[in-house]
């Protein structure tokens, strides 16, 4: 049996406008990671890319977390072994990083055990670290997931394709927003109005996705729950929405907490980009531009 397993995860955005901690979509930019066990019991852990300089490389790693814990939960010591983490996917911008470190380590381990837990086991204990499913479902099981975590800790992830080829033209600005921060500015409690409009919402977005009917996404993607209160940390954020809808965007949304901002197209064009790129530049932000597809397979040993 080799001794070196190699995972693929991609990024994810979450939210998606109104589905709030439960919708999410797999991305077509990866994380790469390499499980070497070895003998010695010594630990390596070797950052490649995005953020290299600043990820640790001891056992505050959050890969190095996600192995441990596998090993735990399956009653194993953990021997000692090298990770080589090849990141793609920017630190802190609201494309997932973190859940792909967590789906990442999880699904290394579990491999380099000969698979002894489900992938239901391997959602719940990247929730449990991660502290929400609606990154890690999808960056887990690929393509659109719509999770619900009830009161007891049950998690349920339904993962679909969209009816249609959907695109996703991504503005990464060059600063980051922590989850804890985007979270910190947004109020206890909404109105029933605002919760109903969320559900409304977050539902057309859902049936839209599902049956390719793509001419009520402008209207589906509007949300009250989080974006009107994070858009005083994400300056320039309607400038770039505009920009992006001016373009041919179906609409616009942040990507998961923020900063990066992202819109929903029904054809390749990098000039919705390239656009949003540019709203963010009059307002003296520099930003990457990407047009990512949806990932089908999710987090894959190759």
């Amino acid at each position: 049996m080799a001794n070196t397993f190699s995972v693929r995860v991609p990024g994810t955005t979450a939210n998606c406008g109104p589905g709030f901690d439960t919708l999410g979509i797999a991305c077509t930019i990866y994380n790469e990671l390499d499980l070497t066990l070895s003998a010695t019991g010594e630990l390596a852990i070797v950052n490649q890319g995005e953020g290299a300089a600043d990820l640790t490389t001891d056992e505050s790693n959050i890969v190095f977390q996600a192995v441990k814990m596998v090993y735990d939960t399956v009653g194993k010591t953990l021997p000692g072994f090298r990770l080589t983490l090849r990141n793609a996917i920017p630190l802190a911008r609201g494309l997932g990083s973190s859940a792909a470190a967590i789906v990442g380590g999880l699904v290394a381990a579990n491999a380099s055990l000969n698979s002894p837990l489900s992938n239901q086991k391997l959602l719940e204990l990247a929730t449990r670290m991660e502290g929400h499913p609606d990154n890690v479902a999808p960056a887990l099981f690929g393509g659109i997931t719509v999770s619900t975590l009830e009161e007891d800790g049950t998690i349920s992830a339904l993962h679909f394709l969209p009816a249609k080829p959907l695109f996703l033209a991504v503005a990464v600005p060059a600063f980051e927003l922590s989850t804890r921060k985007a979270r910190a500015v947004m109020p206890s409690e909404v109105s029933m109005k605002d919760a109903l409009f969320n559900v409304s919402h977050s539902s057309l977005l859902a049936a839209a996705l599902c049956s390719g009917q793509y001419q009520y996404l402008p209207l589906a993607l509007q949300d009250r729950l989080h974006q009107p209160y994070r858009s005083q940390l994400i300056p320039a954020m309607e400038a770039v929405f505009a920009a992006a809808i001016s373009a041919g965007a179906l609409g616009a949304v942040i990507s998961g907490a923020g900063p990066t901002l992202l819109a929903f197209c029904d054809r390749f064009d990098a000039a919705i980009a390239d656009a949003m790129v540019t709203a963010f530049s009059k307002a003296g932000i520099a930003a990457q531009a990407h047009i990512l597809e949806i990932d089908a397979r999710g987090a894959q040993v190759i």
